[in-house]
């Protein structure tokens, strides 16, 4: 058996083998309201020399009695990931701290707090939009349009999806019976694009100064050694 993985710790991209991975169950058989229950579980240690976390994913799944034999039936009945807590990824600490935070907190709550996570990922937006793009205004609306010309349509959409959706928690109804809702499927929507955000506009600004300062240091290094030749 083996299937391809990303570790939650280091970001590598894997493939885990028998050597990397083990699982086991439990099954709930006792007469009570919410039927019988297997809860699968699934062990994977990073096969990255440099990482080598232990990760942890639990499922609860609705167990039949079918041909003198225990089975599962139906989709899922709930799941988690216990280890690591969060699906937050680990970003360079050039990234801001209040940034990485809000991301974080986003991700450590999205499936217990779906609706808080989305008004997270709003806010750290608004503080990407700030810190990154120097603009500040006292509405974010009027940031997000103030930063249209300069990022492409497709992207300028999606931002604006992230405050639109993170209102939802942000700000109360006029009418107080009215209730939306928004599920973890949305909510870690938002935060994949939040991480898009942080790699195109912090990781990848870093990695591009990085390069040509190696470029402008080989050219000085270059300059200096023809200056020494000539003497």
């Amino acid at each position: 058996m083996a299937f391809k993985w990303t570790c939650p710790y280091c970001n590598h991209d894997t493939t885990i083998g028998n050597e990397n991975y083990r699982n086991g169950k439990s099954d709930q058989t006792i007469q009570n309201k919410y039927g019988y229950r297997r809860l699968a579980i699934d062990w994977i240690v990073c096969p990255n020399p440099d990482c080598q976390q232990l990760s942890l994913y639990a499922e609860l799944k609705t167990l039949v009695w079918e041909n003198s034999d225990w089975k599962t039936k139906g989709n899922c009945v709930e799941s988690w990931r216990l280890l690591p807590k969060s699906q937050a990824k680990v970003f360079p600490e050039y990234v801001p701290l209040v940034i990485r935070q809000d991301y974080e907190e986003a991700c450590a709550i999205s499936d217990a707090s779906p609706k808080a996570s989305a008004t997270l990922s709003r806010r750290c937006l608004q503080g990407m939009i700030r810190d990154f793009w120097g603009v500040s205004k006292n509405r974010l609306i009027d940031e997000i349009n103030e930063i249209k010309d300069k990022v492409d349509p497709l992207t300028w959409k999606s931002i604006d999806a992230i405050r639109k959706v993170g209102n939802i928690g942000a700000h109360m109804e006029s009418d107080i019976n009215l209730i939306i809702d928004v599920d973890p499927t949305e909510a870690n929507l938002l935060i994949e694009l939040i991480e898009l955000l942080i790699k195109e506009w912090y990781i990848h600004r870093h990695e591009r100064e990085q390069q040509l300062n190696a470029i402008i240091s080989l050219s000085e290094t270059k300059v200096e050694a023809k200056k020494n030749n000539s003497l």
